[in-house]
Parts: structure tokens; C-alpha cells; sequence
């Protein structure tokens, strides 16, 4: 019933696609994180340098190439756009939801309901569904946990090649993001005695000669471009891709630092809409008190993997996306083994909390001083969610294996009305492409552009610029000006000032403003800058 109804896969590819056109149609590239990486990637493509990667003139260190040539590979397919970006992190996750069922097939061999359910419990995860389409690297640190995780199984299930499989997903994983796949790799691999079922005896020596295997694998193909990137790239990208990117990063992040307990108050959004339904939480509960060895794995790749990212000085909630397919594995077991009868229980929790979010979307509008775009945010939209709230409690009772279809179009449609609602609104004050098309034509002129403190790459591929811009200190600002009369100068204000006479353009931007300057005008009077 379920195969061919409400949990078919055409249901779950239409969902998945009607969510990215909503991304693609809705917003561009969002400043700073998105711009960066194809900004990144498109110098890479530019200078026909795919070895090294490069932002602004300089070889950028923070990430490896793996993301980046998968934008290259789009590129030279379909030539050179910005909806493809968006689409590499969308089809890694959907590539990750079949694996995920994959993994749930081996796991439990004998409850086909969980590897259908799976899928869906994954995707209807509102922040996983809010993630999907944005243009970010770690859902490939996603895939590759899952497939290193499909490796694992295979190796303690006797079958040929899986310490090879789990070798190839850790080095995807350092190609994507360095050595953190480790984190999700190793402990369920080092914990094999806790999970693995006597029915499948194992020598231990060799279980563990196998895991040694993958890390030396994994590493002969993160060293693999490593050591000739750091060959090509020079000494300070050497020690910054070998040591600064690693090590340091370990224990004194330069962004992003938190305490250890940061974690902790964000565990329950990643677990949304589930956590919101008081019928599951007795299942979930005995599942963990009295887990079977795939429950047994699913908690080693969890638990010892939070513990790792939470002694890691640098923190953001994104980091925590490796989890979640072990999180969906469990939620969608502890489903499959409900009764078939329709649960009586009414979604009471989950349409308060959905309700009350649009209350406060609702209200935002009122509440402009926290971002001067909020006051073009209708309130109507607030209402929507509200309006969608009502049916979950008036609908008839669902059977439990019912629920993750129905919860994935919920996550879709609340995602839907936020795109449409708060992103037409915020658009305008993100949105580079008319800042980046003036750089380029000051470029283009002749004409030096400089950009007022750190510069993350935010105009380089809207404005397909082939010449670095600028980073200037505020203290230089007024000598540049006078040495570069016809330059333009990109300066950031904060939301008490918003009004720029004499600019070359202003624009909101980031719960400010920008104004780009003549540099005759900022030597002139320094005072205009902030």
C-alpha cells in the first residue's frame, strides 16, 4: 500500500523537485557563502587552474576542490550559469536519501517498511529540506558518510570490497572537506564489537587491519591532490592547506568559535518535525534503551561523532548534517514497528509549534529595526503557516507509516511559503548582481576597485571579473582615493545609515547598506565612508 501510494518514489522526486525550483526561481546567490564558492570555482574555470583553487588572485586554502570541480563538470556540460551551483548540493542529497535506504535494507533485512520509509522521514526534516538547495559542501561530507557507513556493513557482513568502499568515502569526504570525515568514519568502524551480531563472527584482528585499510586509502587519495596542490600553490598555501586548515582549526577556529555545549540547544531543530510528536517518543525511547545492532550502529555513528564535533573549537549548526541520516534511520525503524492501525493521536504539538511560528512571522513586518527589508515582509505569509497548522489536527487519524509522506509535503509547503514570503523580501538587500555588473565595468574601463575591509569574493562571478578587487583598511581608504581619482571604492554600513548622497549606487544589503564611491569623492571626504 504504502510502495504504491503516499511512499511511491515518483512522490518523493517531485517533492525534492518541486523544492528546488521554488530555490531557483526565488533568490540568487546569497552573499557570503554561496558567492565565495562559485566565485571560487568560477576562477578556477577562468585562469584553467583546477589544482589549486583560487579566490581573488590568491589560492584559497579553506576548502579542497571536490565541490568545486563538480560545479566544473556542470560548467562544461551545460556551459556557464548560476542555477547549476544550486543543483550539485540538491542532487547530492537526493543521491543520499537512496543510499540511506540502501543502508537501511542491510541493516534490517527483514523490514523492507523502514528502507521505504527512510527516504522520506530524511527528506521531511525541516532544517535537511531547508539545506538541500543551498550552495554548500557539506552534504558531499554527507554522502560520503553514508557511503562509508554502506562500506562498514559490508565488511561485517563478510562481503567483498567493503574496506575498499569505506577507503574511496573517506577520501571523497577529504576532497570534500578535509579530515572531519574521520569523525563520522572511524567510530562506528573502531566500535565494530559493540553493534556487529554474533551471527556474523568476526577476527578482530583483521576487522581492525580492515579499518587501518580504509584510512589508508582515504588518505592516499586526500594526499593524492594534496601534496602537488601544495607543491603547485606555494609555501604559505603548503602550510595553511597541511597544518592551518587542520590541526588549528582543531582547537582554535578563526571563525565560528563556540563552547562545547553549543551543540546542544540546536539538537532539537535538526529533529523537527519528529520531536513534535509526543505518539513516537515512547518508541524512540525504547529503541535506544533496547537497540538491535542496527540500532547499535546508528547510536556509534551518532553519539561519538557529536562528542568529536563538540570538543572542535569552530561550530555551525551545518556541521551536524552528517547526523541526520543516522537520526532518519532510527526515527523511520522505530515507525516501521508501529501497528498497522491508524494512530489516534492527533499532531497537536507539531500544529502548535507551526502555528505559533506564524504568528511570529506574522508579526516580523512590525519589527523592522532588526532588518530594515522586514518592512516589505507581508504578514499574510505568517498567516499561511497558520492556515496550514489547522488541517493537522482536523484531518482523520493516520497510520504511523503514513505520517513520514505526509511530513515531507508539510516540510515542503512550509519551506514553499517561507521562500516565497521572507526570500522575495530579503532578495533585494542579498542580491550582488547589479554591484558586481558596476565592478566589472570599472574593470573592464581600466578603472581599480577596492573593497572596504575583507573581501569574500561576493562580485567576482555575477561580474565575471578576471582581476582581483581591492581589500582596503578603512585607515588607507582616503590614500587610495587620492592616487586612484577614477576607482571605485564598495563600502558596508550598518542600519542607522542608510542614506548615501553622491554614491555611484546604494543598495540595502545584509541588514544595511552598501555604497560603491569615486575614489575622487572618498579623498575629497573620508567622512563618507562608515
Amino acid at each position: 500500500m504504502l510502495a504504491t501510494r503516499s511512499g511511491s518514489t515518483a512522490g518523493l522526486l517531485l517533492l525534492w523537485l518541486a523544492l528546488l525550483l521554488v530555490t531557483l526561481l526565488g533568490r540568487p546567490l546569497l552573499p557570503v557563502d554561496e558567492t565565495r564558492y562559485v566565485a571560487v570555482a568560477w576562477e578556477m574555470w577562468q585562469r584553467g587552474e583546477f589544482l589549486v583553487p583560487f579566490l581573488n588572485g590568491e589560492p584559497y586554502s579553506h576548502k579542497p576542490p571536490l565541490f568545486f570541480w563538480l560545479i566544473h563538470a556542470g560548467w562544461w556540460l551545460f556551459g556557464i550559469n548560476d542555477w547549476w551551483p544550486f543543483c550539485v548540493g540538491a542532487l547530492t542529497a537526493l543521491a543520499v536519501l537512496f543510499l540511506t535506504a540502501g543502508l537501511a535494507r542491510q541493516l534490517w533485512p527483514e523490514d523492507s517498511m523502514t528502507a521505504r520509509l527512510v527516504p522520506w522521514v530524511l527528506f521531511s526534516g525541516i532544517f535537511w529540506a531547508a539545506f538541500y538547495s543551498w550552495v554548500q559542501i557539506d552534504m558531499l561530507l554527507v554522502l560520503a558518510g553514508v557511503l562509508g557507513m554502506i562500506g562498514i556493513v559490508n565488511s561485517a557482513h563478510g562481503k567483498h570490497g567493503g574496506w575498499w568502499l569505506t577507503g574511496v568515502a573517506i577520501g571523497l569526504g577529504v576532497l570534500a572537506k578535509g579530515p572531519v570525515i574521520l569523525a563520522f568514519v572511524l567510530p562506528p568502524a573502531l566500535l565494530g564489537p559493540l553493534w556487529i551480531e554474533p551471527r556474523y563472527p568476526r577476527p578482530w584482528r583483521s576487522w581492525y587491519g580492515g579499518v587501518a585499510l580504509s584510512v589508508f586509502i582515504g588518505a592516499g587519495i586526500g594526499l593524492g591532490w594534496a601534496l602537488p596542490a601544495a607543491q603547485v600553490g606555494g609555501e604559505a598555501y603548503r602550510a595553511a592547506l597541511l597544518w592551518g586548515q587542520t590541526a588549528d582549526r582543531l582547537v582554535n577556529a578563526f571563525a565560528h568559535a563556540h563552547p562545547w555545549w553549543w551543540y546542544l540547544p540546536w539538537l532539537p531543530l535538526l529533529l523537527v518535525p519528529w520531536l513534535l510528536l509526543p505518539w513516537l517518543w515512547p518508541r524512540l525511547i525504547k529503541i535506544v534503551r533496547t537497540p538491535d545492532a542496527g540500532a547499535r550502529l546508528c547510536l556509534c555513528w551518532l553519539l561519538p561523532a557529536l562528542l568529536l564535533l563538540s570538543l572542535v573549537s569552530g561550530k555551525q549548526v551545518k556541521y551536524l548534517l552528517p547526523l541526520l541520516p543516522a537520526a532518519a534511520l532510527l526515527i523511520a525503524r522505530g515507525v516501521s514497528e508501529l501497528p498497522g492501525q491508524p494512530v489516534t493521536q492527533r499532531p497537536w504539538l507539531l500544529a502548535i509549534a507551526l502555528f505559533m511560528a506564524g504568528v511570529v512571522l506574522a508579526g516580523l513586518p512590525f519589527y523592522s529595526g532588526l532588518a530594515p527589508w522586514l518592512a516589505d515582509l507581508q504578514p499574510a505569509w505568517g498567516a499561511g503557516l497558520m492556515i496550514v497548522a489547522v488541517p493537522l489536527v482536523l484531518l482523520r487519524p493516520l497510520r504511523a507509516a503514513d505520517y513520514p509522506p505526509v511530513m515531507a509535503l508539510l516540510s515542503v509547503m512550509v519551506l514553499g511559503l517561507f521562500q516565497a514570503g521572507v526570500f522575495r523580501a530579503a532578495v533585494p538587500s542579498y542580491d550582488v548582481q547589479p554591484v558586481s555588473k558596476l565592478v566589472a565595468m570599472a574593470q573592464a574601463a581600466g578603472h581599480p576597485v577596492a573593497n572596504l575591509a575583507n573581501y569574500h569574493g561576493q562580485f567576482h562571478f555575477y561580474g565575471r571579473l578576471e582581476q582581483p578587487v581591492i581589500p582596503l583598511p578603512a585607515t588607507a581608504a582616503a590614500a587610495w582615493g587620492r592616487d586612484h581619482q577614477d576607482g571605485l571604492l564598495v563600502a558596508y554600513y550598518g542600519p542607522d545609515r542608510m542614506q548615501h548622497p553622491g554614491a555611484v549606487l546604494v543598495q540595502s544589503y545584509r541588514g544595511g547598506s552598501l555604497a560603491v564611491w569615486r575614489g575622487a569623492r572618498v579623498a575629497a571626504d573620508p567622512d563618507v565612508l562608515p
